[in-house]
């Protein structure tokens, strides 16, 4: 059926009735958030006078009905004198009326703010049941009240004060957000603590009188966002890259373009990034262009430094999501005139800003790079490992879901498993060939030690492509036995063996195959060298009699050594060289390899130091450019006597 439309349908609201009609366009909705927004808003306008130097001091009380709450300052204080216009003063016209303010032309008053649209007082006015403004100026104190945006009564003068200032009480009001919510002190204080760290100085007071005698906080850092960014690292619990500090820290304007940015960065072993970004003191939860810019700068100061030093690495490409990824920054930005997206402001919208951001931070960020080199190395080795471990990612995925332990029955054939269950007590042994993974099977603690016989050497990973891995029958069994997985789905809680070691022949092929294993562990596995699973057996090459007394020796040095600090006169030593550990009865492989009370064995560690050598060196050793092999074999071929092959 149609109805008539007409000139009598259309209707206008007037003054702050847009507003309790529709107050999701303003405060982003009537939940939890729209509570607090209101809130904000208050903090924010003193705030504003804080960072045109204006006030030092912001107190916020939240009362015992945990449904109102009072913001004061030492502010100038919210012009009280007659507006012709509008017959109304300043302070009534600003808390009921839209889009007014002393912030639309950056003068005196205000040369930067978080206000911009003349609407946060209002807003506030228009959704409380109750509004009561005090305002301290020229040494008095004047009052104005309000409900539900209407003025009850007129400004009026209540006594004398000393000093200036704004304090408003304010009750967000139960028609719109309903009878159950409630300030969340928890919230207010991280908010509030966030806005202390951005003025270095500011005193916020924080009281709670919901609680039961009144709590009283206060936060102030003389040190501003410097001493912010610890805080947020030492929450999100990850070491800082490197371990013992490297904290860059910036504080710039660029006067043309009328805008101010502050700094303090730094990288973790975190696997994603946090940037907190702010815009005249208010939070950017959703970025925008000074955030795009600060990304920028990150991205193009580590390359320029990467190839200005020559670090770039073989076989793989850096992303920017490599070079940001662990960074924890936070960046506080004073822009002249912000455009934010929404009255929410989640989003600076300025499409200069980018560049501007950009062009302070870049350069400043290389000088620190090349003023702190073991910072840089550490940060530059933090990038390769991120960039190998993203382009591993994808086929180690494959093989962890194809090759993912559940139970036993999934193991490989060839693994002899120990009888115990406790990863804390079990060893894997990782043997070269079914020969000496007999002996060794014969010679292990069936109850902790398992054994893992490989054919022939395995797959360099360094040189592999992922069709290549998938297809390796040898990586995935070693894959399957631990039964944690790899790569980024890689899960040490899942790990069956404690400690993990690599039994090779004591000759150049053992040697070359344990170096193929651990390059392999390095790149796809790192977890397992960090936390100290890792070992390399330490098989005798050689066995001297002495008269009664039996010897093993490692290599020649160790034999040699042996001999003349134990040789005799009138008695010839007995030397016998192990052509592999096949030839070692299973009684001499457990006494002197696989016995915890006797062996002797090396843990495979890489220090935070040693990670860019080591990662250039598996590339260049391992990788397919044969130069750096070229050039190692020509440096050192006169060093070498009998090579063994």
């Amino acid at each position: 059926m149609a109805t008539k439309y007409t000139a009598e349908e259309i209707q206008v609201l007037e003054g702050l009735e847009p507003v309790r009609k529709r107050p999701g366009m303003y405060i982003g909705g009537t939940g939890k958030d729209g509570y607090h927004h209101l809130l904000w808003e208050v903090v924010d306008n003193s705030i504003d006078e804080v960072i045109n130097k204006h006030a030092s001091k912001v107190e916020v009380t939240l009362h015992k009905d945990g449904k109102s709450a009072t913001v004061e300052d030492n502010g100038r204080g919210i012009p009280v004198d007659m507006m012709p216009k509008f017959k109304k003063t300043a302070l009534e016209v600003i808390f009921s009326t839209l889009h007014s303010g002393g912030k639309f032309e950056r003068g005196a008053s205000y040369q930067v703010s978080g206000g911009l649209h003349g609407v946060g007082a209002a807003v506030v006015n228009a959704l409380s049941s109750e509004i009561i403004v005090h305002v301290k100026r020229d040494s008095e104190r004047y009052e104005m009240r309000a409900e539900r945006g209407v003025t009850v009564g007129k400004v009026k003068k209540i006594g004398p004060a000393r000093g200036t200032g704004t304090t408003v009480f304010f009750r967000p009001d139960d028609e719109i957000f309903g009878t159950k919510l409630r300030f969340d002190a928890e919230i207010i204080a991280e908010r509030l603590e966030a806005k202390s760290y951005l003025h270095a100085g500011l005193e916020i007071t924080l009281t709670d009188e919901t609680k039961s005698p009144p709590v009283t906080t206060t936060f102030v850092h003389s040190q501003g966002i410097a001493e912010y960014l610890p805080k947020l690292v030492s929450d999100r619990g990850k070491l800082s890259v490197p371990s013992n500090g490297g904290v860059f820290y910036m504080e710039k304007r660029d006067d043309a373009a009328k805008l101010g940015v502050e700094l303090a960065l730094i990288w973790t072993e975190s696997t994603d990034d946090l940037i907190k970004t702010y815009v005249n003191s208010v939070p950017t939860p959703d970025g925008g262009t000074h955030d795009a810019g600060l990304r920028a700068a990150i991205v193009k100061a580590i390359r320029n430094y990467i190839a200005t030093h020559k670090l770039d690495p073989k076989g793989v490409t850096l992303t920017a999501e490599d070079i940001r990824e662990g960074v924890v920054a936070v960046l506080s930005t004073f822009v002249h005139d912000p455009q934010f997206q929404g009255q929410t402001k989640g989003r600076l919208n300025n499409p200069e800003v980018s560049a501007q951001v950009e062009a302070l931070v870049r350069p400043a960020l290389e000088n620190y790079l090349n003023s702190n080199p073991n910072w840089a190395q550490a940060v530059v080795a933090r990038t390769i490992i991120s960039a190998r471990a993203r382009e591993a990612s994808r086929a180690a995925q494959q093989v962890s879901r194809k090759t993912a332990v559940s139970h036993r029955l999934n193991l490989p054939g060839k693994l002899a498993d120990c009888s115990s269950t406790d990863p804390v007590d079990s060893e894997l042994f990782i043997v070269e060939g079914d020969s000496a993974g007999g002996s060794a099977k014969q010679g292990r603690d069936r109850k902790t030690q398992a054994i893992l016989p490989l054919r022939g050497k395995v797959l360099n990973a360094e040189q592999a492509n992922s069709a290549k891995l998938l297809a390796n029958k040898e990586l995935q069994d070693i894959v399957s036995a631990l039964g944690c997985g790899m790569g980024e789905s890689m899960d040490l809680s899942k790990l069956r063996y404690n400690r993990i070691f690599l039994l090779m022949d004591a000759d150049a092929d053992g040697h070359h195959i344990a170096t193929l294993l651990m390059t392999f562990f390095f790149r796809h596995m790192r977890p397992l060298i960090n936390e100290g699973h890792v070992y390399l057996a330490q098989p005798p090459l050689y066995r001297i009699d002495i008269g009664k007394q039996t010897y093993w020796a490692l290599d020649e040095e160790h034999r040699d050594r042996l001999i003349k600090t134990h040789g005799k006169a009138n008695s010839k030593p007995s030397i016998t060289r192990f052509k592999g550990l096949g030839e070692m009865n299973p009684d001499t492989l457990k006494s002197t390899t696989l016995d915890p009370k006797t062996r002797q064995t090396l843990k495979i560690t890489v220090s935070e130091a040693e990670l860019l050598s080591t990662d250039r060196t598996i590339s260049e050793l391992m990788g397919k450019d044969v130069a750096a092999r070229f050039r190692l074999i020509t440096e050192n071929a006169a060093e070498i006597g009998d090579l063994d092959v």
